[in-house]
């Protein structure tokens, strides 16, 4: 009897070892499983080692999955799925350019979506002709459309509120290369190139501009003529003395590249009479004075070639015959009819006509 109730107890406790060893197996698998959810590689690229995913502002997190889902990049989309709500992620979409890398986990995606964690652009912009060019080259880089861009700065309460007009509303922006992140809004971006507007715009330079009596936005829209005028950095300083000049004579500006820009042609090469003829503030021949707006986006280095022009009696310039793109200077209107003439005769035998 002691020896039957010896084995039944050595029974029990194979029993009691099997289903320990059945509910450590199946509590292994569980765990493997649960872990392989949340840290093993769900991201396939299709052969690409990284990409970007931008999401829109207002997305949702359907329409964030449902994206990922056309594009292929979800191996298993019920583990994306699970770790999603675990970590709150639908109710914590972000907006934004996000680098991913082909194998991500889950927890390393969804963090890097939930914590908002995206990758910089860089924005570059110079020499735009004109505020749409410019709102357009913006809009390819970044989320705000260029309909978005423009209304604001065709709005003249919202750019008196920045201390420019409507027609000069282009020289908020200073050329160079910005970092910005991809979501940002119309709003944000005009709020970011004030900052870098008054950054630019220090005591030093302010002090020079009052000492020629002139204000930033004056001194921004000569330098866009100077620009449009050379391409040579050497002589924008002489130019720009030209125009100081001019004013100070109360003489017409008389800048051909006004009158390119009036006329929004930018493909005319040679002004002709015909083209003096057009009724625009941006005629210089028929107005005097600056224009109301700069006819290009001015360089820095244009806007200290005004702010430091040079000091000469010149009153007139020419593209020389050469086409060396540098210009001759004259002090007498008789002078410049000569330098024109050898200029013109090199346009005719070229058989450059417009």
């Amino acid at each position: 009897m002691a020896k039957k109730k010896k084995k039944g107890k050595s029974n029990l406790k194979k029993i009691l070892l099997w289903i320990l060893g059945v509910v450590v197996i199946l509590a292994s698998i569980a765990g493997y499983k649960m872990y392989s959810f949340v840290y093993g590689p769900n991201v396939d690229l299709k052969g690409e080692e990284t990409t970007y995913i931008y999401i829109k502002t207002g997305s949702t997190y359907n329409e964030v999955r449902n994206s990922f889902i056309e594009e292929g990049y979800i191996r298993n989309v019920n583990s994306f799925d699970w770790v999603s709500e675990r970590k709150n992620y639908p109710n914590l979409v972000k907006a934004g350019r996000f680098l991913i890398k082909d194998g991500m986990s889950n927890n390393e995606l969804i963090n890097k979506l939930r914590l908002g964690r995206q990758e910089p652009i860089n924005l570059t912009f110079t020499n735009m002709r004109t505020k749409e060019q410019l709102a357009g080259h913006i809009a390819n880089r970044i989320e705000a459309d260029s309909l978005s861009i423009i209304s604001l700065l065709n709005d003249r309460s919202v750019m008196n509120s920045y201390g420019h007009t409507v027609e000069n509303a282009a020289l908020l922006f200073i050329p160079n290369t910005y970092e910005f992140f991809w979501n940002t809004s119309a709003e944000q971006l005009l709020q970011r190139m004030q900052r870098e507007y008054q950054r630019f715009w220090n005591d030093e330079r302010l002090n020079k501009a009052a000492s020629i009596k002139m204000t930033p936005q004056e001194i921004g829209i000569m330098a866009s003529i100077v620009q449009q005028e050379t391409t040579k950095v050497d002589e924008m300083d002489i130019i720009a003395g030209v125009y100081v000049n001019r004013i100070k004579s109360r003489m017409p500006l008389q800048a051909d590249p006004t009158v390119v820009f009036a006329h929004k042609d930018f493909t005319i090469t040679r002004v002709l009479k015909k083209h003096l003829e057009i009724d625009s503030p941006y005629n210089t021949y028929k107005y005097r004075g600056l224009p109301p707006g700069p006819i290009s986006l001015p360089s820095p280095t244009a806007i200290e070639s005004v702010l430091n022009y040079k000091k000469h009696d010149y009153l007139y310039f020419c593209a020389k015959d050469d086409f060396s793109g540098y210009h001759a200077f004259a002090r007498t209107y008789q002078q410049h009819l000569a330098n024109a003439r050898k200029y013109q005769q090199e346009l005719n035998r070229r058989n450059i006509m417009r």
